[in-house]
């Protein structure tokens, strides 16, 4: 293996990031603002890879589209890699298109930003049967992926979704919202179109402890109260709070103002509105699940809880006490899980690729040189998207540490990655692809709202991969 020498150090130090969601985009971003920091000055030039035509990760394929804050964040990524210094290759897949030798060709040293986009398991009787959903699943349908079908089985009208975070609340909320709701975002049509035909009634949400120990923001607690009829159901008797949970009260003004928000939502008296709502959004705390029941025809037709109660620590124990719900779907969200990387290590448990701070580590635990990791893939899927940051400016720091000890690219010409990738047939995408396709987009949405007159709607999101790379590709 060589190694960076005098003449290497005379040339840009070439870096390939995999993965062009917030993680990838920060490390990015951070990479080229360290430029000159250390060692006296350098350059670096940054190639982005995105397995989609798009970038933006799960900002484009794991957010709700009615979330308010997406505008916020995908305009501070545009702003990073509209910059020019930053060379964005979509719809290219690693180990597929692009092996890992060939990586270690054209650069110095690789970053692995992939993220996670698949459900973390439930072992529970009957998860496998008809009706019963991963969320992440639901929320690529419903966020337009172009990897996955573009049909819905919505037949249920009495649904279950179980977790207590965020995607547990997005998923509840896109199942009980009027679809009507959803046409001022960037809701594909077919997604439109198969929401307005759920005949939901009813969507129960399920958390394990006490509502002093849910894992939602009050942001996206906040949202569930904008849906137009639909109400929020509470029960008394899911109301417990322990020594654990009033400290947490106490201590913590985000946990304060959620049970806050909950207990006032709680008091209000819902059963006596003189027009009840079409649809109800019922949150229940202290529910363990048990088991899903299957009807006559082998599908979800029921599920059962146990009832648990605070132990004094805000964790939780059993009662012994079962509750069955007549539901027809049920949907798992309890978080994401990191995918193997093909020639990368992998620890299955965690889903991510071990690594020590973010150099990425072999089979006996020794760091692989040039080969790094930011972002859900390097720590698990934990945290908000402002904690990446954080991650990004960790690994940055060990890859500028290493820096004159990296691997040697045998061939950094910036224009051979793009001559291999030609060869292969990789119809890859880039920036001014994207901004071609964010502006069709756009226009989709002009025509619709020219066209009906209901209601603006910003934009249509274009969902079949090969359309999106034809727009792309011009």
């Amino acid at each position: 293996m060589t190694h960076s020498s005098d003449s290497a150090a005379t040339r840009p130090l070439r870096v390939a990031i995999v993965g062009a969601g917030p993680a990838g985009v920060y490390a990015a971003d951070i990479l080229t603002k360290s430029s000159g920091v250390k060692d006296g000055d350098f350059e670096v030039s940054i190639d982005l890879f995105e397995a989609y035509p798009a970038p933006y990760g799960l900002i484009r394929y794991g957010v709700a589209p009615d979330h308010p804050r997406i505008k916020g964040i995908v305009n501070a990524l545009h702003k990073v890699l509209d910059r020019g210094d930053i060379r964005f290759l979509g719809n290219v897949t690693y180990g597929r298109d692009l092996t890992l030798s060939d990586f270690r060709a054209f650069y110095d040293a690789v970053i692995f930003s992939t993220g996670a986009i698949k459900d973390a398991s439930l072992d529970l009787p009957g998860i496998d049967l008809p009706g019963s959903f991963g969320g992440a699943d639901f929320v690529s349908w419903y966020d337009g992926h172009p990897d996955v079908p573009r049909d819905w089985p919505l037949n249920a009208k009495e649904i279950a979704v179980i977790g207590n975070g965020n995607v547990a609340l997005d998923v509840a909320r896109m199942l009980a919202k009027h679809p009507e709701e959803l046409l001022s975002t960037e809701i594909p049509d077919n997604v439109y179109e198969g929401l307005k035909s759920s005949p939901v009634t009813d969507v129960h949400v399920f958390g394990r402890r006490g509502p002093a120990q849910i894992k939602f923001t009050p942001l996206e607690l906040r949202e569930l109260s904008h849906m137009k009829d639909v109400d929020i159901v509470l029960y008394p008797e899911d109301f417990e709070f322990d020594a654990a949970s009033d400290e947490a009260i106490r201590t913590n003004n985000q946990i304060k103002t959620m049970v806050n928000t909950l207990t006032n939502w709680l008091v209000e008296d819902h059963a006596e509105s003189e027009t009840p709502s079409s649809r109800r959004l019922h949150l229940h705390f202290l529910h363990n699940p048990v088991a899903l029941e299957a009807g006559p025809d082998g599908a979800v037709a029921g599920a059962r809880f146990e009832r648990m109660r605070l132990d004094g620590t805000g964790n939780v124990e059993g009662t012994g006490e079962f509750v069955d719900y007549p539901v027809q779907a049920v949907y798992r969200a309890i978080g994401y899980h990191g995918s193997a990387l093909a020639e990368l290590e992998y620890d299955a448990a965690k889903g991510v690729i071990p690594n020590e701070g973010g150099r990425v580590l072999d089979a006996d635990g020794a760091p692989v040189p040039g080969i790094y990791a930011t972002g859900w893939i390097k720590r698990g899927p934990v945290g908000l998207i402002g904690h990446t940051k954080g991650d990004a400016l960790e690994t940055i720091g060990f890859l500028l540490e290493d820096r004159l000890s990296l691997p040697t690219a045998t061939n950094p010409d910036p224009q051979a990655i793009l001559d291999l990738l030609a060869e292969r047939g990789v119809e890859y995408t880039t920036w001014v692809g994207w901004n071609r396709l964010d502006a069709h987009e756009a226009q989709l949405g002009n025509d619709w709202t020219a066209d009906r007159r209901e209601v603006v709607r910003e934009r249509i999101k274009v969902v079949p991969r090969e359309e999106m790379v034809r727009i792309s590709r011009g």
